[in-house]
């Protein structure tokens, strides 16, 4: 034990633990409103959308994760208007905006002067490389999600289950989808860090269906896919280490078969619970 335990005299495993508890914590709440509203298609098209955003970045010489995050946020915007107006299927906004978003990427990569950027971290993840601002944003962007999730709970609830019985509360539902494709698209860009691209949707999913097979309450949903969000990610970060992989793959890794396990163990104990009645 004390040899596994060795790595936490390294800074940089310490901020890559950090990041993978602050990250799991924070798609515990974002991925429970995306798995209950059946709409992780659009967190799909937000996530790929946003390599346009990294690419344009790098051309202009600015912070790739800033244009991530701004073709993330116009992303989850334009498809929640479209939803809203019904000029275009929402599916096949979604896709037009899925592949145009990496197509763009693609193309300011390649019209990037020099040396073309490594994209590797991006789109498979580079938890290792985290630093303090890195986790102080991440921390900061927890918590602001978390005030929003106590303060607006209830009409967060109504909106995303029943738009119809929340106008007629008088909620604002248009207002509070906008505010939670927002929220959205910002812990997606964040979490690239540490899943990349490619896998991040995962850690805002593969918890919450874990989570699920307890429960279908959405109160009760969050802190069960908190508990095996971190779990997963820490066991999967510390794989990753001491095996030499890839730490974000590592980390969807363990969480599918941690979801696998306790489906098992569940399906096993309900049977016996049958037989035994």
């Amino acid at each position: 034990m004390s040899e596994l335990l060795t790595i936490l005299d390294y800074q940089f495993f310490r901020h890559a633990l950090a990041a993978a508890v602050l990250t799991s914590l924070l798609a515990a709440m974002v991925g429970t409103y995306i798995v209950s509203r059946k709409i992780v298609f659009i967190g799909g098209g937000i996530t790929h959308a946003s390599f346009g955003g990294i690419g344009l970045a790098y051309y202009m010489g600015l912070n790739p994760f800033m244009g991530a995050a701004v073709f993330g946020i116009m992303t989850a915007l334009g498809i929640e208007w479209v939803s809203g107006k019904g000029n275009i299927r929402e599916d096949s906004a979604i896709a037009i905006l899925w592949s145009l978003g990496m197509a763009l990427g693609i193309i300011f990569v390649f019209m990037t002067p020099g040396y073309a950027p490594n994209l590797m971290s991006f789109l498979f993840g580079s938890i290792l490389s985290v630093g303090k601002t890195d986790l102080y944003t991440l921390a900061g962007f927890f918590l602001l999600t978390l005030f929003v999730f106590v303060v607006f709970f209830r009409p967060i609830l109504y909106t995303a289950f029943d738009p119809e019985f929340a106008k007629v509360k008088g909620i604002p539902v248009r207002t509070y989808r906008y505010l939670m494709s927002v929220i959205m698209a910002l812990a997606i860009v964040l979490s690239i860090r540490t899943v990349g691209i490619i896998l991040v949707l995962s850690i805002f999913t593969i918890p919450q269906i874990t989570a699920m097979l307890f429960t279908r309450n959405f109160a009760l949903i969050i802190p069960l896919a908190a508990l095996w969000g971190v779990t997963g990610s820490v066991a999967g970060l510390f794989a990753a280490y001491y095996m030499n992989i890839p730490s974000g793959a590592s980390i969807i890794f363990f969480l599918t078969i941690q979801l696998i396990l306790v489906k098992l163990i569940v399906t096993l104990h309900r049977q016996v619970q049958r037989r035994s009645g």
